[in-house]
């Protein structure tokens, strides 16, 4: 009697500190879904672990945090959007690092369309157009009554129509992890046409919309679904058209840019492994939710590991590209331009760049 009499005074204990930490922890605003994940891919065959990404070379070293894209100009000169707002310029070997513009918002994708204007995908800003001088212009920042809260990736197709993600429409680039951790389709696929000066829905409701790639044709566009570890292709011409299909599933970590290399290879980068704990925790809702009110340094953090795929015109992976010691870790853009490949990060504070395979 007095073993169960203990139980019964340590259970109470339990479930009165349980009922105060919860009660005690800040509300959220996230409203989960479940959703059971495929198993894992191991890290075997296609993904089999290697130290191809371990030579990358560090360019323009300190003139930034966080060159979460990176295009290039005609000349040869990069460009990168860092953490603080600035887009920074280089020469073609990291040298003579200048600003080129700051956004006074948070620069993700960019891309050069057919007027050599630097278009912009701002987390806060909205899609943006610097012209050759700096000079800023706002294209859009919303559509249907719904605002941009994390426009995420930018691609211009041969036609100049441009394409970009918003992310999410209902948390900013600093709450991204709710969104995630919510699990709702609350982001989008859309192209702004400059002819008309028009915004048109795409693709939606997806998953945490981040990396757009149009195809060297013009024929279809790709887009990364990061909450469900995927990238989806719609159609944009041919007997298909309007429709969109599974580009590639299942991946073996979170996807984030994606790029056409215009030879056939759709350049995907693998931000983060996989998260155990997250993919346990994606069909309980409401564990999720008491997740999310955990201080940020109590929630599953990403790992730092270089992992770079390249994929054929049907999804297939042709190209394995790793460092598992993450050397210049984060990688969350690829570029081709010539015969290298350039690289951004979420968190590193220099461009990178490696001969392409």
């Amino acid at each position: 009697m007095l073993l169960i009499k203990q139980i019964v005074q340590l259970g109470a204990v339990v479930l009165v500190f349980a009922a105060t930490f919860y009660f005690l922890l800040p509300k959220t605003r996230i409203y989960p879904s479940s959703w059971t994940p495929p198993v894992a891919p191991a890290y075997e065959g296609a993904y089999a672990p290697n130290d191809h990404l371990a030579s990358i070379e560090r360019l323009g070293s300190g003139a930034g945090i966080g060159p979460e894209d990176v295009a290039v100009d005609g000349r040869g000169r990069i460009y990168a959007g860092m953490s603080d707002g600035r887009i920074v310029r280089t020469n073609p070997d990291g040298s003579g690092a200048e600003d080129f513009a700051d956004t006074v918002g948070r620069p993700l994708g960019l891309d050069f369309d057919n007027a050599g204007n630097l278009i912009v995908a701002d987390a806060y800003q909205g899609l943006l157009s610097i012209a050759p001088d700096g000079t800023i212009r706002r294209l859009a920042r919303g559509h249907g009554g719904r605002p941009f809260r994390l426009t995420d990736d930018v691609d211009v197709a041969p036609d100049g129509t441009i394409y970009f993600t918003d992310a999410s429409d209902r948390f900013y680039l600093n709450d991204y992890v709710l969104d995630l951790l919510e699990h709702q389709p609350n982001g989008r696929l859309l192209s702004y046409d400059p002819r008309t000066d028009s915004v048109t829905a795409v693709l939606y409701p997806l998953y945490f919309a981040n990396g757009v790639a149009v195809s060297p044709k013009g024929d279809f566009v790709l887009v990364v679904e990061t909450g469900r570890y995927r990238v989806m292709r719609y159609w944009l011409k041919g007997p298909r058209r309007g429709e969109s299909e599974i580009f590639i599933e299942n991946l073996p970590g979170f996807p984030d840019g994606i790029s056409s290399d215009g030879r056939g290879t759709y350049w995907l980068t693998l931000v983060s492994p996989r998260n155990r704990t997250i993919d346990y925790l994606l069909p309980r809702p409401t564990a999720r939710r008491l997740l999310a009110r955990l201080p940020r340094k109590l929630q599953p953090a990403p790992k730092r590991y270089s992992f770079v795929l390249g994929l054929d015109g049907d999804g297939n992976v042709v190209q394995n590209l790793q460092d598992p010691n993450g050397g210049f870790a984060q990688i969350s853009s690829v570029e081709r331009y010539g015969d290298d490949l350039y690289f951004g990060s979420l968190d590193e504070n220099a461009i990178g760049r490696l001969p392409a395979p």
